[in-house]
């Protein structure tokens, strides 16, 4: 619906990665607010963004108060640099900070620091 809305095409958007990056954000947002009615307890759903203007694309807060973060990347390749995000976050809340996963268009799922994960997104639906 939102490719339509925008105009959007299979061409444009391998024409043009940063669109085809909001539009895979938003449909890993839709899966994961899907995937949260599996749970009972109450989840709330967070974007950050800091002063400096790092982000992170969605965070997910329990009932306890623990915080999941995730980061989105339309890439099949990742660097240091890609979880910078999802470290600053992880500095922010402190102990609150379970666990940071970055998912991307690879294979393999690889460890990039202290609960720093980089996740395939097919693991959406494993």
């Amino acid at each position: 619906m939102m490719c339509a809305v925008r105009g959007l095409n299979r061409e444009r958007l391998l024409k043009q990665p940063g669109d085809f990056g909001l539009v895979l954000e938003s449909f890993v947002y839709n899966e994961l607010r899907k995937q949260a009615v599996w749970i009972e307890e109450p989840l709330n759903f967070y974007h950050y963004r800091d002063k400096d203007k790092v982000e992170v694309d969605v965070i997910i807060e329990n009932a306890m108060g623990d915080c999941f973060a995730i980061e989105v990347k339309a890439a099949a390749t990742l660097s240091t640099k890609d979880f910078t995000g999802l470290k600053r976050f992880q500095s922010v809340a402190g102990k609150r900070f379970k666990i940071g996963v970055l998912l991307y268009d690879g294979d393999h799922t690889t460890a990039f620091g202290d609960n720093l994960f980089a996740v395939p997104l097919g693991a959406l639906w494993s």
